[in-house]
């Protein structure tokens, strides 16, 4: 939808739970020398200023990454480099700044990797071609990603992160991400998938998750962060399905998870939940 900006919710609980999974996955991606591929559905822009009009019309960071930063130095070692490259971005102490999905990507990419990024809405695409241009690491296109990344597949190297994070404003984008990554699955089993949705009163996102699970059988995680009671009105929480995960990450998640909710919790109701086979 163009008029879904990622900016309203920059630096949200629900990019937090997301950016810090996807941190994991390329670092643990990074461990060997052959290269990988990033691709990123709904890239949204670049950097987003907290300070700007479209940050402070929400200031979800408030709820999110504002909630950790006075506390950073006292984060579980297992989410310090989610962390660190936060910090990378600010001076001085001040948060001001926060990355998008991209640029994570792109500060973890090597020479010898490559990031594919989709992003519709135009000032967001704008921004990303800024950072991308010229640079062999990186590509940007301005098109719906549930239809373009498919092409993408496989990648030469055989070794890649894809992540899917739609708005879900549109409800039948559940029913688009399954069938997309069914798709997906069958050209490129071995990459690593990572699937973001709310957690609403609506099951749908729920029966979304446990349908994609299928994929991967014995090989997937799933851990959703609630940080508030559900009232039956807007969303209590978020979660990630991750298709092949890296088998180091149910342990990081036991490490991380619990601290997180700690951190972001708005009322009693706030915890977490793991659930995984790795084979």
């Amino acid at each position: 939808m163009l008029s879904y900006r990622h900016a309203f919710h920059a630096g949200g609980y629900a990019d937090v739970l997301k950016h810090w999974l996807l941190v994991e996955v390329l670092s643990y991606l990074n461990s060997k020398d052959s290269p990988w591929t990033y691709i990123d559905t709904h890239a949204g822009g670049s950097l987003t200023d907290f300070e700007s009009a479209l940050a402070r019309k929400v200031s979800e960071y408030r709820d999110g990454i504002g909630k950790l930063w006075a506390s950073r130095n006292a984060a579980p070692s297992s989410i310090a480099a989610y962390l660190a490259l936060v910090e990378a971005f600010n001076s001085r102490g001040k948060l001001r700044w926060y990355p998008s999905s991209g640029i994570l990507a792109q500060r973890l990419a090597r020479a010898q990797d490559r990031l594919h990024l989709f992003e519709l809405h135009p000032a967001d695409y704008a921004s990303l071609i800024k950072c991308f241009h010229s640079r062999r690491v990186g590509h940007c296109y301005r098109e719906d990603g549930l239809n373009g990344f498919l092409r993408l597949l496989p990648p030469p190297s055989r070794r890649g992160c894809i992540l899917i994070d739609p708005s879900y404003e549109v409800k039948q984008e559940y029913a688009r991400v399954a069938k997309a990554l069914k798709a997906a699955f069958k050209r490129f089993p071995q990459g690593v998938y990572l699937i973001w949705y709310p957690l609403l009163a609506d099951a749908r996102a729920k029966k979304m998750a446990e349908g994609i699970m299928q994929l991967a059988t014995d090989n997937y995680l799933k851990t959703e962060l609630r940080i508030r009671a559900c009232s039956g009105m807007g969303l209590f929480g978020c979660g990630m399905v991750v298709l092949n995960p890296p088998w180091v990450l149910p342990e990081r998640c036991q490490q991380t998870l619990p601290w997180l909710a700690k951190q972001l919790a708005q009322d009693n109701s706030a915890g977490y939940e793991v659930t995984y086979k790795i084979r």
